[in-house]
């Protein structure tokens, strides 16, 4: 079972059931079929510039989303027993998400799981140049 938490900063308007089943098929899809955890969480610009410069260097950069794998955790990490193997986490920033969509002429929800599906493969280890 792949579990999915979801954490929002505000009410941002994507369905948590999409988000969720989006996950849960495409990790299926890939093989990984043990118990699971991944989190994502939906912040605003503010939040997502102070993680880019946290984690990154970067300033005053507003990524639409941003993928932190557990094995790229840096110190000891303490593992919960409750039997789920940790993944990671997805960072979305929704107003960046919102404007990317607008540009584009797709739907928000669309453009939000289509960024949810490319930080999977992050979190699976696959990066792009």
């Amino acid at each position: 079972m792949i579990k999915v938490l979801i954490k929002k900063q505000s009410h941002y308007p994507i369905s948590n059931w999409k988000i969720r089943k989006t996950l849960q098929e495409f990790f299926k899809s890939h093989g990984i079929v043990s118990d699971s955890l991944v989190e994502v969480s939906l912040v605003g610009e503010k939040a997502m510039v102070e993680l880019a410069r946290r984690h990154l260097g970067e300033k005053d950069m507003v990524h639409d989303v941003l993928s932190f794998p557990e094995s790229e955790v840096r110190g000891e990490f303490i593992y919960p027993d409750d039997g789920f193997i940790r993944l990671g986490e997805i960072v979305l920033c929704y107003p960046k998400i919102f404007k990317e969509a607008k540009d584009e002429g797709v739907l928000i929800e669309q453009k939000a799981l289509e960024l949810i599906r490319h930080s999977a493969m992050h979190l699976l280890g696959f990066h792009h140049e």
